[in-house]
Protein backbone atom coordinates (compact mmCIF):
# COMPACT_ATOMS: atom_id res chain seq x y z
CA UNK A 1 0.00 0.00 0.00
CA UNK A 2 1.38 3.24 -0.88
CA UNK A 3 2.24 5.47 1.99
CA UNK A 4 3.29 8.83 3.20
CA UNK A 5 6.92 9.60 2.95
CA UNK A 6 6.34 13.31 4.47
CA UNK A 7 8.54 14.00 7.54
CA UNK A 8 5.73 16.52 9.05
CA UNK A 9 4.85 15.95 12.82
CA UNK A 10 8.03 14.53 13.70
CA UNK A 11 7.08 14.02 17.46
CA UNK A 12 5.12 10.70 17.94
CA UNK A 13 0.90 11.12 18.12
CA UNK A 14 -0.56 9.82 21.18
CA UNK A 15 -1.59 6.42 20.64
CA UNK A 16 -4.29 7.20 23.38
CA UNK A 17 -5.87 9.62 20.81
CA UNK A 18 -8.19 8.62 18.47
CA UNK A 19 -7.15 8.27 14.77
CA UNK A 20 -9.59 10.85 12.96
CA UNK A 21 -7.70 13.36 15.86
CA UNK A 22 -4.08 12.85 14.57
CA UNK A 23 -3.10 15.17 11.39
CA UNK A 24 -3.59 13.35 8.35
CA UNK A 25 0.37 13.06 7.60
CA UNK A 26 0.83 11.24 11.06
CA UNK A 27 -2.11 9.18 9.93
CA UNK A 28 -0.41 8.03 6.73
CA UNK A 29 3.68 7.35 8.05
CA UNK A 30 5.14 4.46 6.38
CA UNK A 31 5.55 1.98 8.61
CA UNK A 32 8.45 0.46 6.64
CA UNK A 33 10.84 1.62 3.96
CA UNK A 34 9.71 -0.47 1.23
CA UNK A 35 6.35 1.76 2.01
CA UNK A 36 8.04 5.61 1.16
CA UNK A 37 7.30 6.39 -2.30
CA UNK A 38 9.11 9.00 -4.38
CA UNK A 39 12.63 7.82 -3.52
CA UNK A 40 13.19 4.61 -5.21
CA UNK A 41 16.35 5.45 -6.59
CA UNK A 42 18.19 5.63 -2.97
CA UNK A 43 16.26 2.70 -1.24
CA UNK A 44 15.68 0.04 -4.27
CA UNK A 45 18.46 -2.44 -3.71
CA UNK A 46 20.38 -1.31 -6.59
CA UNK A 47 20.55 1.90 -4.45
CA UNK A 48 22.56 3.46 -2.17
CA UNK A 49 20.36 3.07 0.65
CA UNK A 50 18.89 -0.28 -0.26
CA UNK A 51 22.58 -1.41 -0.26
CA UNK A 52 24.43 -0.46 2.51
CA UNK A 53 20.75 -1.98 4.68
CA UNK A 54 21.32 -5.45 1.98
CA UNK A 55 24.96 -5.46 3.19
CA UNK A 56 24.16 -4.68 7.11
CA UNK A 57 26.24 -1.46 7.11
CA UNK A 58 24.88 1.57 7.55
CA UNK A 59 27.58 4.67 7.75
CA UNK A 60 26.45 8.57 8.54
CA UNK A 61 24.15 9.53 6.37
CA UNK A 62 23.45 13.79 5.38
CA UNK A 63 20.12 13.34 3.16
CA UNK A 64 19.76 15.97 1.10
CA UNK A 65 16.11 17.42 -0.38
CA UNK A 66 13.39 19.55 -0.66
CA UNK A 67 10.89 20.12 1.90
CA UNK A 68 8.25 17.33 2.14
CA UNK A 69 10.03 14.58 0.80
CA UNK A 70 10.21 12.36 3.52
CA UNK A 71 13.65 13.29 4.90
CA UNK A 72 12.89 12.36 8.70
CA UNK A 73 10.90 9.53 7.84
CA UNK A 74 13.59 8.07 5.85
CA UNK A 75 15.78 8.41 9.17
CA UNK A 76 13.35 6.71 11.61
CA UNK A 77 12.77 3.57 9.47
CA UNK A 78 16.40 3.54 8.99
CA UNK A 79 16.80 3.48 12.72
CA UNK A 80 14.13 0.55 12.84
CA UNK A 81 15.94 -1.29 10.42
CA UNK A 82 19.08 -1.05 11.78
CA UNK A 83 17.51 -1.28 15.75
CA UNK A 84 18.96 1.35 16.54
CA UNK A 85 17.58 4.30 19.15
CA UNK A 86 16.40 6.81 16.94
CA UNK A 87 17.05 10.32 18.61
CA UNK A 88 16.24 13.66 16.76
CA UNK A 89 17.09 17.06 17.33
CA UNK A 90 16.94 20.32 15.21
CA UNK A 91 20.18 22.97 14.58
CA UNK A 92 17.46 25.47 15.30
CA UNK A 93 16.45 24.54 18.56
CA UNK A 94 19.49 23.15 19.81
CA UNK A 95 22.59 24.75 21.77
CA UNK A 96 26.18 22.79 22.75
CA UNK A 97 24.84 21.99 25.91
CA UNK A 98 22.21 20.45 24.43
CA UNK A 99 24.20 18.64 22.28
CA UNK A 100 26.54 16.78 25.28
CA UNK A 101 23.84 16.13 27.16
CA UNK A 102 22.24 14.06 23.61
CA UNK A 103 25.89 12.55 23.49
CA UNK A 104 25.82 11.57 27.07
CA UNK A 105 23.17 9.37 26.41
CA UNK A 106 24.29 8.17 23.54
CA UNK A 107 27.45 7.17 25.39
CA UNK A 108 25.09 5.52 28.51
CA UNK A 109 23.03 3.73 25.27
CA UNK A 110 25.78 1.81 23.79
CA UNK A 111 27.51 0.92 27.17
CA UNK A 112 24.52 -1.01 27.84
CA UNK A 113 24.83 -2.28 24.22
CA UNK A 114 22.22 -0.37 22.41
CA UNK A 115 23.52 2.16 19.15
CA UNK A 116 22.12 5.30 18.38
CA UNK A 117 21.15 7.43 15.46
CA UNK A 118 20.74 10.89 16.01
CA UNK A 119 19.04 12.72 13.65
CA UNK A 120 19.48 16.34 13.08
CA UNK A 121 17.02 18.28 11.22
CA UNK A 122 18.72 21.58 9.56
CA UNK A 123 22.32 21.05 10.01
CA UNK A 124 23.36 22.88 7.87
CA UNK A 125 22.59 25.94 10.80
CA UNK A 126 24.84 24.39 13.01
CA UNK A 127 27.98 26.53 12.75
CA UNK A 128 31.48 25.51 11.79
CA UNK A 129 32.67 24.26 15.70
CA UNK A 130 29.51 23.13 16.09
CA UNK A 131 29.59 20.70 13.44
CA UNK A 132 32.93 19.51 14.31
CA UNK A 133 31.67 18.58 17.92
CA UNK A 134 29.84 15.43 15.88
CA UNK A 135 33.32 14.25 14.40
CA UNK A 136 34.70 12.29 17.73
CA UNK A 137 31.36 10.80 18.57
CA UNK A 138 31.01 9.47 15.35
CA UNK A 139 34.41 7.87 14.96
CA UNK A 140 34.46 6.52 17.83
CA UNK A 141 30.80 4.64 16.83
CA UNK A 142 28.84 6.51 19.35
CA UNK A 143 25.97 7.87 17.29
CA UNK A 144 25.57 7.08 13.48
CA UNK A 145 24.87 10.60 12.44
CA UNK A 146 21.78 11.26 9.81
CA UNK A 147 21.15 15.03 9.10
CA UNK A 148 18.83 16.83 7.16
CA UNK A 149 19.49 19.60 4.74
CA UNK A 150 17.86 21.76 2.16
CA UNK A 151 20.79 23.44 1.31
CA UNK A 152 24.00 22.11 -0.89
CA UNK A 153 25.78 20.06 1.65
CA UNK A 154 29.06 20.98 -0.38
CA UNK A 155 28.49 24.75 0.73
CA UNK A 156 27.29 24.82 4.16
CA UNK A 157 29.11 21.81 5.78
CA UNK A 158 32.55 21.24 7.05
CA UNK A 159 34.45 19.11 4.79
CA UNK A 160 35.56 16.84 7.79
CA UNK A 161 32.23 16.05 8.46
CA UNK A 162 31.39 15.59 4.54
CA UNK A 163 34.16 13.35 4.76
CA UNK A 164 32.77 11.21 7.36
CA UNK A 165 28.74 10.83 5.82
CA UNK A 166 27.75 9.64 2.62
CA UNK A 167 25.51 12.35 0.78
CA UNK A 168 22.14 11.23 -0.44
CA UNK A 169 20.20 13.74 -2.49
CA UNK A 170 16.26 13.21 -1.92
CA UNK A 171 13.96 14.02 -5.31
CA UNK A 172 10.93 16.04 -5.48
CA UNK A 173 7.64 14.36 -5.74
CA UNK A 174 6.35 13.82 -9.20
CA UNK A 175 3.00 14.65 -10.47
CA UNK A 176 2.43 10.81 -10.06
CA UNK A 177 3.98 10.46 -6.66
CA UNK A 178 1.77 13.25 -5.63
CA UNK A 179 -1.35 11.64 -6.97
CA UNK A 180 -0.59 8.28 -5.50
CA UNK A 181 -0.36 10.32 -1.97
CA UNK A 182 -3.71 11.43 -2.98
CA UNK A 183 -4.81 8.10 -3.24
CA UNK A 184 -3.54 7.06 0.33
CA UNK A 185 -4.84 9.84 1.72
CA UNK A 186 -8.48 9.28 0.05
CA UNK A 187 -8.47 5.83 1.41
CA UNK A 188 -7.46 6.90 5.03
CA UNK A 189 -10.66 9.65 4.73
CA UNK A 190 -12.71 7.22 3.40
CA UNK A 191 -14.31 9.12 0.62
CA UNK A 192 -13.42 10.63 -2.78
CA UNK A 193 -12.12 14.63 -2.55
CA UNK A 194 -14.90 16.36 -4.36
CA UNK A 195 -12.56 17.71 -7.13
CA UNK A 196 -13.11 16.81 -11.05
CA UNK A 197 -9.69 15.10 -12.86
CA UNK A 198 -8.49 18.98 -14.26
CA UNK A 199 -9.23 20.57 -10.80
CA UNK A 200 -7.65 17.74 -8.88
CA UNK A 201 -4.63 18.32 -11.18
CA UNK A 202 -4.56 22.01 -10.20
CA UNK A 203 -4.67 20.97 -6.55
CA UNK A 204 -1.47 18.28 -7.27
CA UNK A 205 -0.18 21.60 -9.16
CA UNK A 206 -0.73 23.40 -6.13
CA UNK A 207 1.94 21.53 -3.75
CA UNK A 208 4.32 21.77 -5.99
CA UNK A 209 6.58 18.35 -5.24
CA UNK A 210 6.23 18.85 -1.72
CA UNK A 211 4.04 16.26 -0.47
CA UNK A 212 3.45 17.73 3.00
CA UNK A 213 1.84 20.68 1.16
CA UNK A 214 0.03 18.38 -1.01
CA UNK A 215 -1.45 16.40 2.40
CA UNK A 216 -2.16 20.20 4.51
CA UNK A 217 -4.29 20.57 0.91
CA UNK A 218 -6.10 17.86 1.01
CA UNK A 219 -6.92 18.26 4.59
CA UNK A 220 -8.59 21.84 4.04
CA UNK A 221 -10.13 20.41 0.52
CA UNK A 222 -11.83 17.72 2.55
CA UNK A 223 -13.14 19.69 5.70
CA UNK A 224 -15.09 21.86 3.31
CA UNK A 225 -19.09 21.36 3.17
CA UNK A 226 -20.24 21.43 -0.33
CA UNK A 227 -22.55 19.98 -2.64
CA UNK A 228 -20.95 19.86 -6.25
CA UNK A 229 -17.76 19.50 -7.50
CA UNK A 230 -15.18 22.12 -7.14
CA UNK A 231 -13.90 24.05 -10.05
CA UNK A 232 -10.61 25.21 -10.48
CA UNK A 233 -11.23 29.01 -10.06
CA UNK A 234 -13.54 27.75 -6.67
CA UNK A 235 -10.30 25.90 -5.56
CA UNK A 236 -7.53 28.80 -6.48
CA UNK A 237 -9.79 31.15 -4.55
CA UNK A 238 -10.11 28.82 -1.24
CA UNK A 239 -6.43 27.46 -1.38
CA UNK A 240 -2.89 29.50 -1.72
CA UNK A 241 -0.36 28.27 -3.87
CA UNK A 242 2.48 26.79 -2.28
CA UNK A 243 5.21 29.52 -2.55
CA UNK A 244 7.65 28.43 -5.13
CA UNK A 245 10.95 27.04 -3.29
CA UNK A 246 13.49 29.71 -3.84
CA UNK A 247 16.42 31.55 -1.66
CA UNK A 248 17.56 34.47 -2.59
CA UNK A 249 21.39 33.82 -0.75
CA UNK A 250 21.20 29.84 -1.31
CA UNK A 251 21.31 27.19 -3.58
CA UNK A 252 18.39 27.81 -5.48
CA UNK A 253 19.81 31.28 -6.57
CA UNK A 254 22.46 29.88 -8.21
CA UNK A 255 20.44 26.90 -9.45
CA UNK A 256 17.82 29.28 -11.31
CA UNK A 257 20.23 31.88 -12.51
CA UNK A 258 22.36 29.51 -13.82
CA UNK A 259 19.04 27.56 -16.13
CA UNK A 260 18.09 31.39 -17.03
CA UNK A 261 22.06 31.60 -18.57
CA UNK A 262 22.39 28.33 -20.42
CA UNK A 263 18.76 29.11 -21.69
CA UNK A 264 20.09 31.92 -23.16
CA UNK A 265 23.28 30.73 -24.28
CA UNK A 266 21.17 27.98 -25.93
CA UNK A 267 19.35 30.04 -27.79
CA UNK A 268 15.70 29.32 -26.12
CA UNK A 269 13.97 32.22 -25.29
CA UNK A 270 11.17 30.54 -23.95
CA UNK A 271 13.26 28.57 -21.30
CA UNK A 272 15.05 32.09 -20.86
CA UNK A 273 11.96 33.71 -20.34
CA UNK A 274 10.83 31.05 -17.89
CA UNK A 275 13.86 31.14 -15.90
CA UNK A 276 13.38 34.64 -15.91
CA UNK A 277 10.31 34.67 -14.51
CA UNK A 278 10.77 32.24 -12.02
CA UNK A 279 13.53 34.30 -10.47
CA UNK A 280 11.20 37.59 -10.84
CA UNK A 281 8.03 35.50 -8.84
CA UNK A 282 10.75 34.17 -5.87
CA UNK A 283 11.15 37.73 -5.25
CA UNK A 284 14.58 38.31 -7.24
CA UNK A 285 15.66 42.03 -7.52
CA UNK A 286 15.70 43.06 -10.41
CA UNK A 287 19.28 45.01 -10.43
CA UNK A 288 20.52 42.06 -10.03
CA UNK A 289 18.74 39.87 -13.28
CA UNK A 290 19.65 43.42 -15.26
CA UNK A 291 23.88 42.89 -14.25
CA UNK A 292 23.45 39.15 -15.13
CA UNK A 293 21.56 39.87 -18.39
CA UNK A 294 24.57 42.35 -18.97
CA UNK A 295 26.90 39.92 -18.41
CA UNK A 296 25.39 37.66 -20.69
CA UNK A 297 25.91 39.97 -23.33
CA UNK A 298 29.59 40.25 -23.12
CA UNK A 299 30.29 36.68 -22.22
CA UNK A 300 28.24 34.67 -24.21
CA UNK A 301 27.15 37.09 -27.49
CA UNK A 302 30.03 39.63 -27.08
CA UNK A 303 31.28 41.31 -30.61
CA UNK A 304 28.80 38.41 -32.64
CA UNK A 305 26.63 41.22 -31.99
CA UNK A 306 27.80 44.17 -30.37
CA UNK A 307 24.50 45.55 -30.23
CA UNK A 308 23.36 43.29 -27.10
CA UNK A 309 25.27 45.23 -24.84
CA UNK A 310 23.60 47.95 -25.60
CA UNK A 311 20.39 47.01 -25.16
CA UNK A 312 20.61 45.29 -21.79
CA UNK A 313 22.26 48.65 -20.10
CA UNK A 314 19.47 50.41 -22.18
CA UNK A 315 16.62 47.93 -20.43
CA UNK A 316 18.42 48.31 -17.55
CA UNK A 317 18.30 52.19 -17.35
CA UNK A 318 14.45 52.01 -18.19
CA UNK A 319 13.95 50.03 -15.36
CA UNK A 320 15.78 52.54 -12.71
CA UNK A 321 13.29 54.73 -14.40
CA UNK A 322 10.15 53.20 -14.81
CA UNK A 323 10.65 50.62 -11.41
CA UNK A 324 8.62 47.34 -11.05
CA UNK A 325 6.93 45.99 -12.47
CA UNK A 326 6.46 48.17 -15.72
CA UNK A 327 10.42 48.27 -16.01
CA UNK A 328 10.70 44.70 -15.86
CA UNK A 329 9.03 43.92 -19.40
CA UNK A 330 12.41 45.83 -20.59
CA UNK A 331 14.55 42.91 -18.98
CA UNK A 332 12.71 40.56 -20.84
CA UNK A 333 13.15 42.13 -23.67
CA UNK A 334 17.07 42.12 -23.40
CA UNK A 335 16.62 38.10 -22.26
CA UNK A 336 14.96 37.67 -25.73
CA UNK A 337 16.75 39.51 -27.64
CA UNK A 338 20.08 37.39 -25.82
CA UNK A 339 18.45 34.15 -26.62
CA UNK A 340 17.79 35.05 -30.20
CA UNK A 341 21.41 36.77 -31.07
CA UNK A 342 24.38 35.18 -32.70
CA UNK A 343 26.72 33.54 -30.11
CA UNK A 344 30.45 33.88 -29.63
CA UNK A 345 32.57 33.94 -26.81
CA UNK A 346 35.52 34.58 -29.19
CA UNK A 347 36.19 37.94 -27.33
CA UNK A 348 36.04 36.12 -23.79
CA UNK A 349 38.36 33.07 -24.96
CA UNK A 350 41.06 35.47 -26.19
CA UNK A 351 40.30 38.20 -22.64
CA UNK A 352 41.71 34.92 -20.41
CA UNK A 353 44.24 33.90 -22.83
CA UNK A 354 46.05 36.92 -22.55
CA UNK A 355 45.88 37.34 -18.66
CA UNK A 356 47.15 33.66 -18.80
CA UNK A 357 50.15 34.90 -21.38
CA UNK A 358 50.17 38.11 -19.04
CA UNK A 359 50.96 36.30 -16.04
CA UNK A 360 53.52 33.95 -17.37
CA UNK A 361 55.93 36.76 -19.42
CA UNK A 362 54.74 39.70 -17.03
CA UNK A 363 57.99 40.96 -16.94
CA UNK A 364 59.18 41.55 -20.48
CA UNK A 365 59.44 44.96 -21.35
CA UNK A 366 57.83 46.57 -24.45
CA UNK A 367 59.88 46.61 -28.00
CA UNK A 368 61.66 49.93 -28.03
CA UNK A 369 60.53 50.92 -31.18
CA UNK A 370 57.45 51.64 -29.59
CA UNK A 371 58.09 53.49 -26.50
CA UNK A 372 58.13 56.77 -26.43
CA UNK A 373 61.19 59.26 -25.86
CA UNK A 374 60.64 62.39 -23.88
CA UNK A 375 64.62 62.89 -23.17
CA UNK A 376 67.90 62.68 -24.99
CA UNK A 377 69.08 59.78 -22.84
CA UNK A 378 66.19 57.53 -23.64
CA UNK A 379 66.55 58.93 -27.58
CA UNK A 380 70.41 57.41 -27.15
CA UNK A 381 69.35 54.14 -25.92
CA UNK A 382 66.89 53.57 -29.06
CA UNK A 383 63.52 54.30 -27.46
CA UNK A 384 61.19 55.26 -30.69
CA UNK A 385 64.26 53.96 -33.07
CA UNK A 386 62.51 52.83 -36.19
CA UNK A 387 58.74 53.12 -35.42
CA UNK A 388 56.39 53.30 -38.46
CA UNK A 389 53.63 55.53 -38.26
CA UNK A 390 50.42 53.47 -39.20
CA UNK A 391 48.35 56.92 -40.79
CA UNK A 392 51.18 57.35 -43.46
CA UNK A 393 51.91 53.29 -44.21
CA UNK A 394 50.34 51.59 -46.82
CA UNK A 395 46.31 51.08 -46.27
CA UNK A 396 46.67 52.86 -42.66
CA UNK A 397 48.87 49.44 -41.68
CA UNK A 398 52.36 49.69 -40.89
CA UNK A 399 52.42 45.96 -39.60
CA UNK A 400 55.37 46.28 -37.17
CA UNK A 401 55.74 43.83 -33.55
CA UNK A 402 53.77 45.39 -31.29
CA UNK A 403 54.53 42.19 -28.79
CA UNK A 404 57.47 41.76 -26.62
CA UNK A 405 61.05 41.03 -28.31
CA UNK A 406 61.75 38.07 -26.78
CA UNK A 407 58.20 36.57 -26.90
CA UNK A 408 56.81 34.76 -30.26
CA UNK A 409 53.82 36.38 -31.20
CA UNK A 410 50.75 34.46 -29.95
CA UNK A 411 47.06 34.25 -31.15
CA UNK A 412 44.25 35.19 -28.74
CA UNK A 413 41.53 36.36 -30.94
CA UNK A 414 39.73 33.39 -33.02
CA UNK A 415 36.23 35.33 -33.73
CA UNK A 416 33.49 32.86 -35.29
CA UNK A 417 31.71 32.66 -38.37
CA UNK A 418 28.56 33.91 -36.73
CA UNK A 419 27.00 38.18 -37.09
CA UNK A 420 29.25 40.08 -37.03
CA UNK A 421 32.05 38.58 -36.15
CA UNK A 422 32.23 37.20 -39.81
CA UNK A 423 33.67 40.95 -41.01
CA UNK A 424 35.71 41.08 -38.21
CA UNK A 425 37.14 37.60 -39.00
CA UNK A 426 37.88 39.44 -42.56
CA UNK A 427 39.54 42.02 -41.16
CA UNK A 428 41.83 39.79 -39.19
CA UNK A 429 42.83 37.78 -41.99
CA UNK A 430 43.08 41.12 -44.35
CA UNK A 431 46.01 42.22 -41.75
CA UNK A 432 47.90 38.96 -41.88
CA UNK A 433 48.31 39.11 -45.12
CA UNK A 434 49.52 42.41 -45.30
CA UNK A 435 51.36 41.62 -42.18
CA UNK A 436 52.98 38.37 -43.87
CA UNK A 437 53.77 40.48 -47.15
CA UNK A 438 55.60 43.37 -45.28
CA UNK A 439 57.49 40.85 -42.98
CA UNK A 440 56.76 42.07 -39.98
Amino acid sequence: MVALMSDLFDIAADPSAPASSRPLADRLRPKALSEVIGQEKVLSPDGPLGAMLGAGSLSSLILWGPPGVGKTTIARLLADATDLSFVQISAIFTGVPELRKVFEAAKLRRRQGRGTLLFVDEIHRFNKAQQDGFLPHMEDGTILLVGATTENPSFELNAALLSRAQVIVLERLTPADLERLAQRAEQELGRALPLKAEVRAALIEMADGDGRALLNLIEQVAAWKIAEPLTTEALSQRLMRRAAKYDKSGDEHYNLISALHKSVRGSDPDAALYWFARMLEGGEDPRFLARRITRMSVEDIGLADPQAQTICLHAWEVYERLGSPEGELALAQAVTYLALAPKSNAAYVAYKAARDSARKTGSEPPPKHILNAPTRMMKDQGYGAGYAYDHDAEDGFSGQAYFPDAMKRPVFYQPVERGYERELKKRLDWFAKLRDKRGA
